[in-house]
């Protein structure tokens, strides 16, 4: 993952207000989306038992959330299809003979040995010929993906949180029993890996396989994570890319490979930059609004977070102003009284709210830097749109 040339320095709170204005065509798309929602209950639940008609409801035609990820796939498939694919080839050729004399390899570029300077799927796509092309279904059957590997994880997350609540309604391990919540998720996994492969692009399926490496590591280092780290920004935030941005960037990157344009290339690093930043800046928000929302409105408990012993941004940034609060954070609260202490220093600090806001609002400017990298176009300004959303959203 390449490091971001945004700093600190650079964010302008007002300039982001204005500059992010809210929805019109991303409204478009949204209503669009609802065809994909039904594209996937069908891809995914051709069986007709009570459980698998159950998560077809429940995950991808009540909770308009699941539209999320796959909104953002389509609109990167358009906004990518606006951009000629860079002249690699020469690059790319050169790559391939040496990476043929140092390995013995003689794979074609694109394959296992070459798939992180090559992976462009073979095509002639522009806006104008885009939508109901092969690269258009194969783009919006990557977003389906991304769908299934999320869902599966909230699903196998509520089971190692002993979840209750899930958006507003029971987890499934409630409804039915961890042991079916397990095998549920692990069937959409297996689901998504075959429509992976059908994708046959072999730099796409390595990229998400990434991404599904990165969440169980975001769950390990959740799990595991050693006293001292659990005092730390930089880790909190490696935790936050691991289980929500990780999943969003390799999207972003493999949409602009299957829609002509190099691993390397200009284009598909901006997109992966833009995955990175709008996850970081919706976990920053989610980890707010754990504090700010009230149950009723979040669809799952408030204070979840401290419930598990996790210290998100708000509690950091509290403890650096009240150093009191460390050896609780480092206990994860599992003392009577923890949690009350450190929600008081929280409200009664006059920073550590609005650093963590500020950060997320960092991030959401730095996706769009990444984006404005990219030709304009009406889906580049909806996922201008939809960057405000995600840190102004109130649930």
């Amino acid at each position: 993952m390449n490091t971001m040339d945004c700093s600190y320095q650079t964010i302008r709170v007002l300039e982001v207000e204005k500059r992010l204005k809210y929805f019109q065509i991303l409204s478009k798309w949204w209503r669009k989306s609802s065809s994909h929602s039904q594209i996937l209950s069908k891809s995914l639940f051709h069986l007709t038992n009570q459980f698998c008609q159950w998560q077809q409801n429940t995950f991808f035609e009540k909770r308009q959330g699941k539209r999320f990820r796959p909104t953002i796939v389509q609109l990167i498939a358009k906004v990518v299809a606006n951009t000629v694919p860079e002249n690699t080839e020469d690059l790319e050729a050169n790559e391939y003979n040496n990476s043929a004399k140092i390995n013995g390899n003689m794979e074609k570029p694109g394959g296992v040995s070459g798939w992180e300077w090559s992976g462009a799927s073979r095509v002639n796509v522009n806006s104008e010929n885009h939508e109901g092309s092969e690269v258009w279904r194969r783009q919006a059957q990557l977003g389906q993906i991304v769908e299934m590997i999320h869902v599966a994880s909230l699903i196998h997350d509520d089971v190692l949180d002993e979840a209750d609540t899930r958006r507003g309604g029971e987890a499934v391990h409630k409804l039915y029993s961890n042991k079916v919540a397990v095998l549920a998720g692990d069937y959409l996994l297996a689901r998504a890996s075959v429509l992976l492969a059908r994708l046959e692009n072999t730099a796409v399926v390595q990229i998400m396989a990434t991404a599904l490496e990165s969440l169980v590591s975001g769950e390990v280092m959740q799990l595991k994570s050693p006293p001292e780290s659990l005092l730390q920004m930089k880790s909190y935030l490696h935790k936050s890319y691991y289980k929500t941005a990780s999943l969003i960037c390799y999207a972003c990157r493999s949409t602009a490979l299957l829609g002509g344009h190099s691993y390397g290339s200009n284009v598909a690093t901006a997109c992966e930059e833009f995955g990175f930043h709008l996850g970081l800046a919706y976990q920053l928000q989610d980890d707010i609004l754990d504090f700010t929302a009230a149950a009723t409105v979040l669809g799952k408990p408030a204070l979840a977070d401290m419930d598990l012993g996790l210290s998100t941004a708000p509690i950091l940034y509290a403890a650096q102003e009240f150093p009191s609060l460390k050896p609780l954070i480092k206990r994860r609260f599992n003392k009577k009284g923890d949690k009350q202490t450190a929600l008081e220093a929280l409200y009664k600090s006059d920073v550590a709210m609005n650093k963590a806001k500020n950060l997320a609002q960092f991030h959401a400017q730095c996706a769009i830097d990444a984006l404005l990298r990219l030709p304009p176009s009406d889906s580049r300004d909806a996922l201008v749109r939809l960057t405000h959303a995600v840190i102004t959203r109130k649930k």
